[in-house]
């Protein structure tokens, strides 16, 4: 039996729906949204709503090693987290004519890395992709390793109250571990950057705190699609599928 006492206290609003989810639509094209790292589907759900409002196939995954407890995502790895994304694109992929990807920070990474994979994909659309972090995470991620044999996680300065918080959810800790796989996943995604020849979005908040602002005008440089736009929003953070200006993202995701 599943101790959820001991989930539900590692976890940041335990009540919002964070599970896999898949929501038929009718108009033949499916999106594939992909949440970040720590966090769950509640991520990408009222993005995920609005799409299939417009009558789109919409499926999330719930990444594995997230939304259970940390030591369970301490076990996981990169190749994990692709492959729960990969099994999400595979089933929509069946059920649609056309497919789009997309993904939230780490999120956006595996739907990069989906793309330069699977060239039938139509388009990726790119929130915050954490290509490139900030500091002190940007030093601390290359020895993640080593660290993580010393500590078990990596402790953030926390920002300022947000509308984020009460739509967030996910892992309170950051797992030394964990961020070992992520700067894997960030130096395994840039070296196939050129692959990927899709129509691409970038979608980006001035106030990011995780991700560098040159993180969105180094993809756009790296990447190999001829069709890019990057689009910033000039009051959000990091999660701007959950902050202030949200609107504005899903009618420029629309």
């Amino acid at each position: 039996m599943v101790d959820t006492t001991r989930i539900d206290s590692q976890i940041q609003n335990p009540h919002l729906d964070g599970d896999s989810f898949y929501w038929p639509g009718s108009n033949g094209t499916g999106i594939l949204l992909i949440h970040g790292f720590r966090a769950t589907s509640a991520e990408v759900r009222l993005l995920a709503q609005r799409l299939h409002l417009a009558d789109y196939t919409v499926a999330g995954p719930l990444l594995n090693g997230h939304g259970t407890n940390v030591d369970h995502m301490i076990q996981s790895t990169h190749q994990d987290w692709y492959q729960s994304a990969l099994d999400s694109y595979l089933m929509i992929r069946d059920r649609c004519s056309k497919v789009i990807v997309g993904g939230e920070s780490m999120g956006g990474l595996l739907a990069l890395q989906l793309a330069s994979e699977f060239p039938e994909i139509a388009a990726v659309l790119a929130y915050a992709p954490a290509l490139e972090v900030t500091s002190p995470l940007r030093f601390a991620l290359p020895f993640a390793a080593l660290l993580s044999r010393v500590i078990k996680q990596i402790t953030l300065p926390e920002g300022p109250p947000s509308v984020v918080d009460d739509r967030w959810q996910g892992y309170y800790a950051y797992p030394a571990r964990s961020a070992s796989e992520l700067y894997s996943l960030i130096k395994l995604v840039r070296s196939e950057l050129p692959k990927i020849k899709q129509p691409l979005l970038v979608v980006q908040g001035r106030k990011d705190q995780l991700v560098t602002t040159s993180s969105a005008n180094y993809l756009m440089e790296s990447v190999g699609s001829k069709v890019k736009e990057l689009v910033w929003f000039d009051h959000s953070e990091h999660c701007v599928l959950l902050d202030q200006e949200l609107e504005s993202v899903i009618e420029t995701t629309l």
